[in-house]
């Protein structure tokens, strides 16, 4: 049985590195240009070099997203682009439209290419029609369900690779086509630059009484008529694995390396388990704890189901659920005296009981009984930005493994 891709995002070169030592098989990134993810730091050049070299290194793939929606304007530089990231050594290119695909199969004949999400991929004609035009591989819609996944599987070539969403933020538009954020603040969602306008809460307002604004009631719960949970497909890895889906995606090309790291780890542990033994396979439920344990909207399954109801919506709160903070990111370990080097991220005292994450192990909580600032001074309390101290941990600790605990 092959074994499904696990595809982290990355949105700069740390949080690629992370992600590929957490557990992922690939990671999509950005450049400065062509990328739907401004918000994120997104790479230069001589970064992509580094991070395709990384990860490589590893036996380890890197895709580059260009998935915009192009204007004229875009066109003569997409030819140096698709040229530049072919001679980098990237495994494929993210495309969403067909001039830029015939553009990539002009200019880098060689460089793989994957149609992306956004162009609507929502039934096997078209898939195939991609397929035979030459992409490799094609990202499906969002609203789809794992019988249409399946009916699609069935229907189009056996080297057509099918990939998913399967756990991330989803889009009130489809497969996040949307103009909101074009119209109401002139930052093009096609172009990477979206203000999440569907997060926002919303009044009425009659024309003929301006400044009267009247509460706008889905139902009671509230006025977030538009704010989606987030995707969450971690207890049905079975099911996603058996629709015929190939490469199974999280996104958040904007969120943190905690968030990277916590969630493929779970995630890895997950497919692991189930191809070790997949007629015995049985979920384990601290998986779904750990991927609540970072920043997350409620969680739902998405359309893989059939389509959803009002269970699918916010109605009264578009804030997020967080009840761990990430404390540290270790940097070095002294086996001598089993002290941790480590770079601050949120406040944490001594006398505080903290969890450590580490790539491809088991987390392990402890109670903070040494804590020492950069001079080997006693300390009390991290509570500097990024500052480095040392603290002593009961087990061995690898560098970026990561110290968590509960919320303030």
């Amino acid at each position: 049985m092959q074994k499904v891709e696990l595809l982290a995002p990355a949105g700069n070169l740390y949080k690629l590195k992370i992600a590929l030592k957490y557990g992922a098989d690939a990671v999509y990134i950005g450049g400065e240009c062509f990328s739907l993810r401004t918000a994120a730091d997104n790479f230069t050049p001589d970064e992509m070099r580094e991070g395709i070299e990384f990860a490589h290194g590893m036996g380890k793939k890197v895709y580059i997203t260009a998935n915009i929606i192009p204007h004229n304007r875009d066109l003569a530089e997409m030819e140096r682009y698709f040229k530049e990231i072919a001679d980098m050594g990237a495994d494929a290119v993210i495309i969403s439209d067909l001039g830029a695909f015939n553009i990539c199969r002009k200019v880098a004949p060689n460089l793989e290419i994957h149609i992306s999400t956004q162009a609507n991929n929502t039934n096997y004609a078209t898939v195939q029609s991609w397929h035979e035009m030459g992409a490799k591989r094609v990202v499906l819609a969002r609203e789809m369900t794992l019988s249409e996944v399946r009916e699609i599987r069935d229907n189009i070539s056996s080297d057509c690779e099918l990939e998913a969403f399967v756990h991330g933020a989803m889009c009130v538009s489809y497969s996040g086509r949307c103009l909101l954020s074009n119209y109401m603040t002139a930052r093009d969602s096609n172009y990477g630059a979206c203000s999440h306008p569907c997060r926002w809460n919303y009044a009425l307002m009659e024309e003929k009484r301006p400044g009267e604004y009247l509460p706008v009631f889905e139902n009671e719960r509230g006025t977030f008529i538009m704010n989606s949970k987030d995707l969450c497909m971690i207890e049905h890895i079975p099911e996603i694995v058996g629709s015929g889906v190939y490469s199974l995606k999280i996104e958040g090309r904007v969120k943190s390396e905690y968030y990277v790291a916590t969630i493929i780890a779970a995630y890895r542990k997950a497919i692991d388990a189930y191809y070790e033994n997949p007629a015995e396979y049985k979920f384990n439920p601290v998986w779904l704890d750990e991927v609540k344990k970072v920043s997350h909207r409620d969680y739902y399954t998405g359309f893989f189901f059939g389509i959803p109801d009002t269970g699918a919506q916010i109605y009264g709160s578009s804030s997020y659920i967080r009840e761990y903070d990430i404390a540290g990111i270790v940097l070095d370990y002294d086996e001598k005296t089993s002290l941790a080097k480590v770079t601050q991220r949120n406040r944490f005292f001594k006398g505080d009981e903290i969890e450590i994450m580490q790539p491809g192990k088991d987390f392990t909580t402890q109670k903070v009984e040494v804590l020492k600032d950069k001079n080997m001074n006693d300390i009390d309390v991290a509570n500097h930005a990024a500052m480095t101290l040392y603290i002593k941990t009961d087990v061995p600790v690898v560098k970026d493994a990561m110290l968590r605990k509960k919320a303030e």
